[in-house]
């Protein structure tokens, strides 16, 4: 790896960690740039590396939101775990059926969450919990679990996927939703990590530096969106998910995706998870 290389999957992991820490989405930054210095390496091997440098910007930010947003932390807790059973589930359920059929459905759901946010001036500017304590600690489980199990059998738009919801069900402001993301987030992310650990596909070289950017990154991200509150978060939100829907809906329709062998699926759940 050349210098020019190194330099430019520390960028995109520096840009990574900010666009994640304030909306999720990260990995639509990260991810490309890897793939496109690695372009001949396994891509179990690049996913595996992405998501272990990534992880730690993600729980930096979860950690830094803690200190300034206060949030039902006991409610929460349970929700965590539910979060890694999800993500350990859905990677070993990709290992054995395909996830193909995702692809097609993603851009539209996008879209979906895109629209709802954009045509609703109001939503998610307004902290205003809808659920009683029982039950926003129910949803809250519900949503860990079903969006782990996504992130480990296919992944794009975890992190957004995460803040939307926690806008629309449990009715909290941007600022708030995306900071219970991130820690649900990194849970699903170390779930995923756990995986491609076992397998040995993940380069710890790589990650230590990865990891020192994607913090430093996190960590502006976060400072801007506590000081810029729900309004500017909601703003980075719609940037990302449009990005998304562009990248998704290019793969699903118009990249050419050869079939991969039934081993080798379980690449495809780092993608953009964050």
């Amino acid at each position: 790896m050349t210098a020019l290389d190194l330099t430019l999957v520390l960028a995109g992991s520096f840009l990574g960690g900010f666009v994640n820490a304030i909306a999720g989405g990260g990995g639509l930054v990260t991810l490309p740039v890897m793939l496109g210095v690695f372009p001949n390496t396994p891509l179990p091997t690049i996913f595996g590396t992405t998501k272990g440098g990534m992880v730690w910007g993600t729980a930096w930010a979860a950690r830094s939101y803690a200190k300034r947003v206060s949030l039902p932390w006991r409610r929460l807790l349970p929700a965590v775990g539910l979060a890694a059973v999800g993500g350990l589930a859905g990677a070993w359920v990709l290992t054995q059926v395909p996830s193909e059929w995702l692809r097609k459905g993603l851009p539209i759901v996008l879209a979906g969450v895109f629209a709802y946010t954009l045509t609703n001036r109001h939503f998610g500017r307004e902290h205003a919990p809808l659920q009683t304590p029982r039950h926003e600690m129910l949803w809250a489980g519900l949503i860990a679990l079903g969006l782990g199990f996504y992130d480990g059998f296919f992944g794009p738009g975890t992190g957004s996927f995460f803040v939307f919801l926690f806008v629309r069900v449990l009715g909290y402001d941007f600022l708030h939703a995306s900071a219970a993301a991130k820690l649900l987030n990194a849970t699903t992310n170390l779930a995923a990590i756990t995986m491609f650990s076992l397998g040995g596909l993940i380069w710890w070289g790589l990650v230590v530096p990865l990891a020192v950017v994607n913090v430093a990154g996190a960590t502006l991200g976060t400072w801007l969106a506590l000081h810029r509150g729900s309004g500017f978060v909601r703003r980075v939100f719609l940037v990302m998910v449009a990005g998304l829907i562009l990248k998704t809906g290019y793969d699903a329709y118009l990249k050419p995706t050869p079939r991969e062998p039934a081993g080798d699926r379980v690449a495809v759940a780092a993608e953009a998870s964050h």
